[in-house]
């Protein structure tokens, strides 16, 4: 391990690994010298991610997967443990942001969606990797939240709801492995970031101000590549 690599040798799996965030962290975990997984439902955005980083000389493989699919992940995870005996880097990007609306007119398929994707994926994605992260001996997992599931908004219930219960989830999860291995659980608030989802939240929004996903990015490999007490929390800064 290299000071310019210091993720050589690692495997890491990001999920909404096509667009924003995802793609911004997987190019950024492969520079470091991870091999990542790239997970989403939009095969040729991911085949996009994977170019780059290719051409970067990262090395990376695309799984696409419907994480609102009944048995997607299952058979993601059965996928990842029949070539790789263990896991080290599990980084929940995907997310599904409802239509921002009074708790008294949220749409239920609309609700019931974010609440799939939210919350149900990231119990059944700590199910399904749990065994490879334990094997790892240094498994990490980064959970990306809003700031709305502390402090609830007007018109932000929805989504807000779903990240409330998708905290509560990572928080159980770090306090049941912290003493049995040393897999570690942070969840981190992106804040303010240049994404499609942030702009169908504010589509008033001058994008110029507020950062790019890369800066998120780098501080999450900033984390990984060094260490943090389980449990740690944190907001990305705004600037540099």
């Amino acid at each position: 391990m290299t000071d310019a690599k210091p993720l050589e040798g690692r495997l890491a799996l990001v999920t909404g690994a096509s667009k924003g965030i995802g793609a911004a962290t997987a190019k950024a975990l492969a520079a470091a010298g991870a091999h990542v997984v790239l997970t989403a439902r939009d095969v040729r955005a991911l085949e996009g991610v994977e170019d780059e980083i290719h051409a970067a000389g990262g090395q990376s493989t695309i799984a696409p997967v419907d994480l609102t699919e009944g048995d997607g992940i299952a058979r993601l995870a059965q996928a990842i443990a029949g070539r790789w005996d263990k896991l080290d880097i599990l980084v929940i990007s995907a997310a599904y942001l409802p239509t921002l609306t009074p708790v008294t007119q949220i749409d239920p398929k609309q609700f019931n969606t974010a609440l799939t994707t939210n919350v149900l994926a990231t119990q059944a994605l700590l199910a399904g990797f749990d065994a490879l992260l334990k094997r790892s001996g240094q498994g990490r997992v980064i959970g990306l939240t809003s700031s709305v599931g502390a402090s609830p908004r007007a018109y932000w219930s929805a989504y807000g709801a779903s990240k409330a219960a998708f905290e509560n989830l990572l928080d159980s999860y770090a306090a049941e492995v912290e003493k049995v291995g040393n897999v570690k659980v942070a969840i981190v608030d992106p804040g303010a970031t240049r994404t499609a989802m942030r702009a169908k939240a504010y589509p008033g929004e001058d994008p110029s101000t507020v950062k790019e996903p890369v800066r998120v990015a780098e501080r999450l490999v900033e984390l990984l590549a060094g260490d943090f007490e389980t449990g740690h929390r944190e907001r990305v800064a705004e600037t540099a």
